[in-house]
């Protein structure tokens, strides 16, 4: 409860201070494919050239963003009771603390049956040079594919309920934050609208689910690099691809060799939003001295009604492949199909409904399901 407080009152100050600094531009959490209109970019041209013009004496601007979800589950699952939860409250602070140095962070709080947790998911110094290239230092969502950077914890932010299974956050088969340094920005004619994102920090934490927060479990350092394109003559189309290396230390095994390939494309202009992404994560155990590939899929398509743009229905359909004595997480083969339907009650408050028909063949278990969820940003 004392570290809840600090947190409420380090939330008020930033308030407080908000206030006083006067109205800064939102944070850049990627396109959000599932609103009526998208998020604004974190630092506006305007912003920042008022700030270069009154200098460091007036102190740094910040922006407060908050998101929450509430949520309702039914299925036939025995072993889910379902019912009302009340989902993540996500924070996001953006500060420009001078010309060409700004900082953002990212804070939630999870509910969970006898208490709440306070994480700290993003926090990002950053510097820009140019266009060309941008340096930045904290915890990251890891850029490995699309969703995990243009959808973050606010809910609000993407057309579905719930992630795809790939890139679930709290998941094993992707790793879904990074702590390092990250270097990015675009390259050749700005007609291309060709990019880049390289980084280096820790892997895996030893719970496969978190990043090395306080320090990296071995000596072997995590890398990753990701290229993409977003064509200036394809309207909001992006695709791209990614690699990510590490060495992974387990309580059984140690020094195991992870490389992840991933590739994606999305077209995100909501009549129509359709998004599919490919992953293979390959382990290599070095006591048996066998290779192991496990690979996971989805396609999502989406379409907002050009007479009633309130409404977006939506479908999904996701796969993932295992194998059998895999040394990490396990054969992790299961499929999704999902429909769903978006509607806008407001320009900040969503809300969702889904059917979800899932299989799981290493356990026999066949689920089916009826969401719900209000999802909200203010």
């Amino acid at each position: 409860m004392k570290r809840v407080a600090v947190v409420c009152i380090c939330l008020l100050t930033a308030v407080v201070a908000s206030a006083q600094s006067g109205p800064s531009a939102p944070p850049d959490d990627g396109p959000a494919a599932g609103s009526v209109s998208a998020a604004a970019p974190a630092a506006s041209s305007v912003a920042q050239d008022e700030h270069d013009q009154h200098g460091a004496a007036n102190g740094p601007s910040m922006h407060l963003q908050g998101f929450t979800d509430v949520d309702f589950s039914q299925t036939d699952d025995p072993k889910s009771p379902g019912g009302f939860s009340l989902g993540q409250f996500a924070g996001h602070l953006s500060a420009s603390l001078g010309p060409k140095v700004s900082f953002f962070a990212e804070t939630t709080f999870t509910a969970h049956p006898d208490s709440f947790t306070v994480e700290v998911e993003r926090a990002i110094l950053r510097y820009d040079y140019n266009d060309s290239f941008k340096i930045s230092v904290g915890r990251y969502h890891t850029p490995i594919n699309y969703w995990n950077t243009a959808f973050h914890h606010g809910l609000w932010l993407q057309t579905t309920i719930s992630r795809p299974d790939m890139i679930q956050l709290g998941g094993t088969f992707e790793p879904t934050h990074f702590v390092g340094l990250l270097a990015e920005g675009t390259v050749g004619p700005p007609t291309a609208g060709l990019g880049y994102n390289f980084g280096v920090g820790n892997g895996r934490g030893a719970i496969l689910s978190r990043a090395g927060d306080a320090g990296d479990v071995n000596r072997n350092r995590a890398w990753l690099g990701k290229i993409y394109a977003r064509p200036a003559a394809l309207y909001r189309v992006e695709f791209g691809a990614a690699v990510y290396h590490d060495s992974l230390t387990l309580p059984t095994i140690d020094g195991v060799p992870e490389l992840i390939t991933s590739a994606y494309v999305a077209v995100t202009r909501e009549t129509p939003e359709i998004i599919a992404e490919f992953a293979n994560v390959h382990h290599h155990d070095p006591i048996s001295t066998i290779d192991y590939s496990s690979q996971a899929y989805y396609v999502q398509a989406a379409w907002r009604f050009a007479r009633w743009p309130v409404l977006k229905p939506y479908g999904r359909f996701e796969k993932m492949l295992g194998v059998a004595g895999e040394p990490v997480f396990g054969d992790v083969s299961s499929s999704t199909g999902t429909l769903g339907m978006r509607y806008e009650l407001t320009d900040q408050v969503a809300l969702k409904g889904e059917y979800r028909h899932i299989v799981r063949p290493t356990t026999g278990a066949i689920i089916n399901g009826a969401f719900a969820q209000v999802a909200l940003t203010f």
